[in-house]
């Protein structure tokens, strides 16, 4: 055991700690799933800890750290991992803490753009008007007098969160090592889309980078809009943007007395959430009710974009024809899309699977969102992964945690929506437009053309591969000869005087070739 280890188990008993003394270690413990070395591990971690008897697993991960809160948010989407009780727990974990002095978010920013604060902001409120794990936010006025929101990484955020990240990482190796249903859940996949999402956070370059391409995304798309970046004031520790001025979207009294259509919202932002993902393979991964605001003229505007979902068209087309399968109820073809993804082993049978698919999407149909939700659908279809052995789809996971956010969100304004009846047009639509016959010979003629101009360079590459032959005829195979001077044993036989004969016939073998070549002019 090395060091290294000893740090990395010191941290998760620390941590294990914390989660007892909120009660998060009894679900693990009585889960039939959970590896028998983990469950003797939270018993040594709850010894002598006196736990409530209501977990809060969301209070836990607020309590061990920035990095648990990002982890727990994602967990929050993986009831198979979970269970159901702590996966709605979680979806209430905000990413709020105590904000850092303002004298510390001052040498930030000028350490980062190297001048005085006064150069950049003609004022600059001392203080935040939100404060969470990774950064916290100022409102300022630019030099031109620009009315400006000013995101600060917070002074020790990235070291804290590499050290925490390496022990789930650790963590999450040994867990997949102990094989069964863990291996399936493929955890240390988890962690490392974690670690990626979290590294772009960090750096708001990106997220910079991400709001403005997601602004083109949803350029065409009325009653949405994406803050502006100021880019003179934005760096990898520091993101300047339009201040916006609205109602946050969870406000339901200040909506509904600012006169704002709550029915027409949520069915805009589920659209907004669709046009996104499906149509743009690009959307907002991080949707809760603090990042969204309503505007006087009713239009939803969006903040925050350090977490960002992207899926190719492929997958688009595999999601967009799931959800309207189910909304159909044409579950064939929705298991036929699992086994052409991949997501179910072939060895099963496609007529069980839509059997099993028929089970979840059956109960949903033609009610509102208020009895039966999409996360409840999200996990009746976890529940069934793994009597089919599907494996975790770690390309998903954003886009399922982003589909429980939005549904959320759009009760609160709306408790009747039908999300399945809103989101039905568009996705016939979208397949319509997408998969329809032209769709499919404007793909197939696309994809064609773009072979053809690919071709000449493939001959060119081939050509360097396998050059053309010169003038000389090609060599015939040669026999497998066993050199003398090669032979690591010598014949007892032969002893000292054998040595300095075959010593001898090589070198007088290696003269008469080179006289040879001599005399047939090989070598001039």
């Amino acid at each position: 055991m090395t060091l290294s280890d000893l740090v990395h188990i010191r941290r998760l008993l620390g941590w294990g700690r914390i989660l007892a003394r909120h009660g998060a270690l009894r679900g693990i413990e009585r889960d039939r799933n959970t590896p028998a070395p983990v469950r003797r591990l939270c018993r040594i971690a709850r010894l002598g800890t006196v736990q409530p008897k209501q977990p809060d697993y969301a209070g836990a991960f607020r309590a061990i750290g920035p990095a648990a809160i990002k982890l727990g948010q994602t967990l929050a989407t993986r009831p198979d991992i979970v269970g159901d009780v702590a996966a709605r727990n979680l979806l209430s974990l905000q990413d709020q803490l105590p904000p850092v002095e303002f004298s510390a978010i001052r040498r930030e920013i000028e350490a980062s753009f190297e001048v005085p604060l006064e150069t950049l902001f003609a004022t600059f409120d001392p203080e935040p008007v939100g404060a969470a794990s990774i950064a916290q936010v100022h409102r300022a006025t630019t030099i031109d007098g620009r009315d400006v929101a000013v995101k600060v990484l917070r002074p020790g955020v990235r070291e804290k969160f590499n050290a925490d990240i390496a022990t789930y990482e650790w963590a999450a190796a040994h867990l997949e090592a102990l094989g069964g249903e863990t291996r399936r859940l493929r955890p240390r996949m988890v962690i490392a889309n974690l670690r990626r999402w979290t590294l772009r956070e960090l750096d708001f370059r990106r997220e910079a980078a991400s709001a403005s391409e997601l602004a083109d995304v949803m350029h065409a798309f009325p009653g949405y809009r994406v803050p502006s970046i100021d880019w003179d004031r934005t760096n990898g520790r520091v993101m300047t943007l339009d201040w916006v001025q609205g109602v946050k979207i969870s406000d339901v009294a200040a909506l509904d007395a600012a006169g704002h259509d709550r029915q027409d919202l949520a069915r805009r932002l589920v659209l907004a959430f669709l046009t996104q993902a499906i149509s743009g393979g690009y959307f907002h991964a991080d949707m809760h009710q603090g990042n969204l605001f309503v505007a006087a003229d009713s239009t939803i505007v969006a903040i925050d974009f350090g977490i960002m979902g992207r899926i190719d068209r492929r997958a688009r087309q595999w999601l967009a024809e799931i959800l309207y399968g189910l909304t159909t109820g044409n579950y064939k073809r929705v298991a036929e899309i699992h086994f052409e993804a991949q997501y179910v082993p072939s060895y099963h049978s496609v007529d069980e699977f839509a059997t099993a698919l028929r089970a979840v999407g059956e109960p949903m149909r033609g009610k509102p969102v208020s009895e039966l939700s999409v996360g409840q659908m999200l996990e009746s279809l976890f529940a069934i992964t793994r009597d089919f052995d599907m494996a975790t789809q770690p390309h998903l996971l954003l886009l399922q945690k982003t589909m429980v956010m939005v549904e959320g969100i759009a009760t609160q304004l709306d408790p009747a929506i039908n999300m399945w009846d809103t989101a039905a047009p568009f996705v016939r639509s979208w397949i319509r437009d997408e998969l329809g016959p032209e769709a499919a010979i404007a793909d197939r003629l696309r994809e064609d053309g773009a072979t053809l101009l690919r071709i000449p360079d493939l001959v060119r590459r081939i050509e360097d591969r396998f050059p053309a032959k010169g003038g000389a005829p090609e060599a015939p195979p040669l026999p497998d000869i066993s050199l003398m001077w090669d032979k690591r044993e010598r014949s007892p036989e032969r002893g000292w005087l054998g040595s300095v004969v075959t010593h001898a016939a090589a070198a007088g073998a290696g003269a008469g070739i080179y006289g040879l070549g001599l005399a047939s002019g090989w070598w001039g």
